[in-house]
């Protein structure tokens, strides 16, 4: 009865909708030319064709299907679809999770071509295959020759590849035959172990590139350098290697060209043009959980760092978490302001992070533009291990993720039973707030690793002052176990979420999620949140859930729970702000002003990315495209979609 009334309903709206208005054609045109949209990297384009009036009446205008899926059997890892594409010179182009690169019509989604780099590292074990954008680079001068436009970007076989942006041809005179090969310095290692998987950044004539490397696995995994290549030659422009120097004057004997172990950089970068700068999200040394031997490894460990573009030296630095013995790394894409009233109106860096923090600072000393309050937090880690007694705290805006500390009450569950089973699993552990040092015992980890805010950052509207935040609500427990314990012990049953080897330290590790006998998470509603903020006072305007649990739970246990979220968000001037990013399969738009849902739209799969927007000419209609291919918690696809307004 219930299912039939819901049908009913959902007749009756669509038989109610208003016929859609008249397609605005006197705004502005715009192209979506790199990863975060543009030079302030905010995701915000000035786009206003899609308004709060019409956006309920897009529809599907084409869909792209690379091909490039795997459901992680055999040789293949699980695939998940990030990317976000961009457009420029009338062209989209994405990459694919294993490396494939497509050039589209992205008018018509016409697939103009694609090239396939057939990579060798097909299986990483347990992280999925990601590739989360290209880059898009032009000559001063161009002259109509091959290659004057290319395409760059990072493959899973640790290679930057330079395409001509017209044909797709590798281009013959960069590095060998149209790639460099990235794994020269980084030391002795799996082929699994180091590649790139964010979009390299583009200022001038260098592009700059850094890379993932496992977590916990041994603590001389291949090193965290940052380096720069001539767009044309492939040449090496510099490298930094993110550690102080009186550490290499302690390790000078080390046989890799750059330090093992240092922080890498996963994460987007963003550039400063006209200041010559490039800012780094960084993350921490490994292992990520004990720190006790890093010796001044982490100095640049979960920190952004303004680099010299022309140099690669370090202009500043600013560390958001303090001897991270949690795996906070910075994972999201630093983003530029200057807007009048925030600041002062200086120009700035907007830095998020996995704890809920989000850091104002000036783009030119890294210097916070609002007080940062270094606070005590919580001490007693485990023999060997040696605390900071304070971390820093942002107050304009403070700190976003809520509460900073769980208690009994607050566990919850989908029922009562759940509930209470989740305050009895909640007592076995050590719980001192957030920076709970991990424990023997298992300290629970709230945000989880996974955020707070992850890689998908946040998004700007420089105009209305306003900044759109997606959170997810997690936590996790995580226990540490003497190195003689570890490898005597086999696995404990149940599979832990992560089991750590973490070799080379005096422990072994694992993390499990703090979940239900229903597997709801047992910490407060919304498990997943969407928020705007107001730069200028630093309040939060509105807060809401995102997502439900329709592909989490079965009916009709469908509830506007918020939902796990991994992506980000695209804001327009017309006051739509677009996200997939819930373990939802739906792609919705919401009112900017005041957090209202507007519209949503049932998707083939998840969508775990950032939506991205354009408009190419004056009698043409604004496109809103998403990456919809899943992620570990949901079945993997290759579906691009794009979404217009009808005739």
């Amino acid at each position: 009865m219930r299912l039939l009334i819901g049908v009913l309903a959902s007749l009756a709206l669509v038989a109610c909708r208003t016929p859609a208005p008249e397609v605005d054609y006197q705004g502005p045109v715009a192209e979506w030319p790199s990863y975060g949209g543009g030079p302030q990297s905010n995701r915000y384009s000035p786009l206003n064709q899609i308004t709060v009036d019409n956006v309920d009446h897009l529809q599907v205008a084409w869909t792209h299907h690379s091909g490039d899926i795997s459901d992680g059997s055999g040789e293949w890892s699980l695939s998940s679809f990030q990317a976000t594409p961009i457009v420029v010179e009338d062209t989209l182009y994405y990459c694919s999770p294993f490396g494939k690169v497509f050039a589209l019509d992205p008018i018509s989604g016409t697939e103009r071509w694609r090239f396939d780099p057939e990579v060798r590292n097909k299986k990483s074990g347990f992280y999925p295959a990601v590739c989360r954008g290209v880059a898009y680079w032009q000559a001063e001068k161009p002259q109509g020759k091959l290659c004057d436009s290319r395409i760059l970007y990072g493959t899973r076989d640790a290679e930057l590849i330079a395409l001509d942006a017209r044909t797709g041809a590798l281009c013959p005179g960069f590095g060998n035959g149209g790639k460099v090969a990235l794994r020269e310095g980084v030391g002795e290692h799996q082929i699994r172990e180091y590649y790139p998987t964010s979009p390299p950044a583009i200022i001038g004539d260098i592009a700059v590139i850094g890379a993932f490397v496992p977590d916990n696995e041994r603590n001389d995994v291949p090193g965290g350098v940052v380096r720069a290549f001539d767009t044309v030659t492939g040449e090496l422009r510099w490298a930094w290697d993110p550690v102080p120097e009186d550490y290499l004057e302690r390790h000078a004997s080390d046989a890799s060209r750059y330090s093992r172990g240092s922080p890498n950089v996963w994460a987007p970068m963003s550039v400063d043009a006209a200041r010559g700068l490039v800012f780094v999200p960084t993350g921490n040394p490994s292992p990520d959980i004990y720190a006790g031997d890093r010796d001044g490894l982490d100095y640049y460990g979960s920190s952004v760092v303004a680099l010299d573009a022309a140099t690669g030296k370090v202009n500043w630095h600013f560390q958001t978490v303090h001897h991270d013995v949690w795996d906070y790394d910075v994972a999201s894409q630093p983003v530029l302001f200057e807007i009048p009233g925030v600041g002062g109106g200086r120009p700035g860096i907007i830095q998020p992070t996995k704890v809920g923090h989000v850091f104002l600072l000036d783009r030119e000393t890294g210097e916070p533009l609002y007080p940062v309050e270094e606070r005590p937090v919580p001490q007693g880690g485990v023999p060997g291990e040696k605390l900071s007694p304070t971390q820093p705290f942002p107050t304009h805006p403070a700190p976003l993720h809520t509460p900073a500390k769980l208690s009994a009450d607050d566990m919850d569950g989908l029922v009562f039973f759940d509930r209470l089973a989740c305050q009895r699993e909640f007592a076995k552990y050590r719980n001192d707030g957030v920076f709970t040092p991990p424990s023997f015992e298992g300290s629970v980890l709230y945000p989880a690793t996974t955020g707070g805010i992850n890689w998908g950052s946040v998004s700007v509207d420089p105009e209305a002052g306003l900044m759109f935040v997606n959170q997810m609500h997690w936590a996790s427990v995580v226990t540490l176990i003497p190195r003689a314990e570890f490898d005597s012990e086999p696995r404990p049953p149940g599979y832990p979420l992560e089991y750590f080897q973490m070799t080379g330290s005096p422990y072994g590790g694992m993390r499990t999620a703090l979940v239900s006998p229903l597997g709801a998470p047992c910490v407060p509603r919304p498990w997943g949140s969407l928020l705007a903020v107001d730069l200028k006072s630093g309040e939060i305007v509105w807060k809401r859930p995102l997502g439900t649990t329709r592909d989490l739970a079965p009916w009709p246990f469908w509830l506007e729970t918020g939902v796990p979220n991994t992506g980000g968000s695209l804001a327009t001037a017309g006051g739509v702000l677009f996200i997939g990013a819930a373990a939802e399969k739906a792609f919705r738009a919401f009112d900017t002003r005041s957090g209202e849902e507007l519209w949503h739209v049932r998707l083939p799969y998840t969508a775990q990315s950032t939506p991205m927007t354009y408009r190419l000419g004056a009698d043409q209609k604004q496109y809103v495209v998403i990456a919809a291919g899943g992620h570990g918690w949901s079945e993997p696809g290759d579906a691009l979609m794009a979404f217009a307004l009808p005739d």
